[in-house]
């Protein structure tokens, strides 16, 4: 598994501007029903993301123990790679996610819900972004807190938020409600997978307030439209 590093601060995060907000009518977050969410299939975003445009300066590793084979890749409106996918327990401390049952938890997150606390990584999908580095500034290709995330796995689309940041070496990870609805293993210890995961970050999105899963999906619908209309 992979190593951790300490988030980014709330502070950070807040001070993000964004020019896609998308305001939600429920405050609180709640388990995705469905893996297959909006109207753009998998299939019409995966025609789109075949070949990289490579944005980052190097390439990242998946884990610990691997080579550096990923690049982060760029198309109209967004930023993508494919890669595997670990899973992110850090946040509020539930049974699912606390010390016990994830080695590497940690109880925050880079950003925050709307009233000050971690994200809760058991029930709100969110996507976990490389720290700035030499590699790649995420934030330098409008890639912000609470930014829109399509994860395709399994010709399923499940949308996301950006909630966390990792090791600045290493990319592919993501919340355990991210993993749960996609039909991948949650568990943080040994869950996973170890390829076939794509995701499509939306440059200049911001989901408010970051807890809520059906803003992110409403907003990432009319995101992969236009996403499929532009390139």
């Amino acid at each position: 598994m992979r190593s951790r590093t300490l988030p980014l601060s709330a502070a950070a995060g807040a001070a993000l501007l964004a020019t896609a907000v998308f305001p939600a009518n429920a405050s609180g977050a709640a388990n995705p029903t469905s893996a297959q969410e909006g109207s753009v299939s998998a299939a019409d975003l995966l025609a789109k993301v075949t070949g990289c445009s490579q944005l980052s300066n190097g390439k990242y590793r998946t884990d610990d123990e691997t080579s550096a084979s990923i690049p982060v890749c760029g198309k109209n409106g967004a930023v993508f790679w494919k890669a595997d996918m670990d899973i992110d327990c850090d946040g509020q401390r539930t049974s699912k996610c606390n010390e016990d049952t994830d080695p590497w938890y940690q109880d925050d997150t880079a950003f925050h819900q709307s009233n000050g606390k971690p994200l809760r990584a058991d029930t709100l999908p969110y996507v976990v972004v490389p720290s700035s580095s030499s590699i790649w500034n995420y934030s330098s290709a409008g890639i912000k807190g609470a930014g829109v995330v399509a994860v395709i796995y399994n010709n399923k689309v499940q949308y996301a938020v950006v909630g966390d940041t990792g090791p600045s070496k290493i990319i592919g990870e993501a919340s355990y409600a991210t993993a749960q609805a996609l039909g991948i293993n949650p568990d943080p210890e040994n869950g996973g997978t170890d390829s076939g995961v794509t995701y499509i970050l939306f440059k200049n999105s911001q989901v408010s307030p970051i807890e809520s899963h059906s803003a992110a999906v409403n907003l990432g619908d009319q995101l992969a439209k236009q996403f499929i209309r532009d390139n």
